[in-house]
């Protein structure tokens, strides 16, 4: 298994449950990881035979800028199924970091992992 992977993806949302939370926007961050097999796009050297990460970080930019979820959870579970959906691929690994979040730390979140992993 190969992995393409997307790391400190910024995109600027309305995430949270307090009520100032839902009149402001705030940045989350993504790292993901993606099972994908390479050697077609490595023999060809062509792009249409790879996991384009930029078409997956736009699709990811244009889905959560418009979501107003209230929970990071639902956000994570949501890129995770429109990756594996829309992208074709058995398995991915997704953090979603909520920096500032909690005063004193960098940052928080959650990771999931959906799919099948080889």
């Amino acid at each position: 298994m190969d992995i393409v992977f997307i790391e400190d993806l910024r995109v600027d949302t309305v995430i949270g449950v307090y009520d100032w939370e839902r009149k402001i926007k705030q940045t989350l961050a993504f790292d993901i990881e993606m099972a994908t097999d390479i050697r077609k796009a490595a023999e060809t050297d062509e792009l249409e035979y790879t996991l384009n990460y930029k078409a997956v970080s736009k699709r990811i930019i244009a889905f959560v800028e418009e979501s107003r979820f209230l929970l990071v959870e639902t956000v994570a579970e949501r890129v995770a199924q429109l990756i594996l959906d829309e992208f074709a691929v058995p398995w991915v690994k997704l953090t979603v970091h909520k920096p500032g979040a909690v005063r004193g730390s960098r940052s928080v979140g959650i990771k999931i992992e959906r799919g099948i992993r080889d």
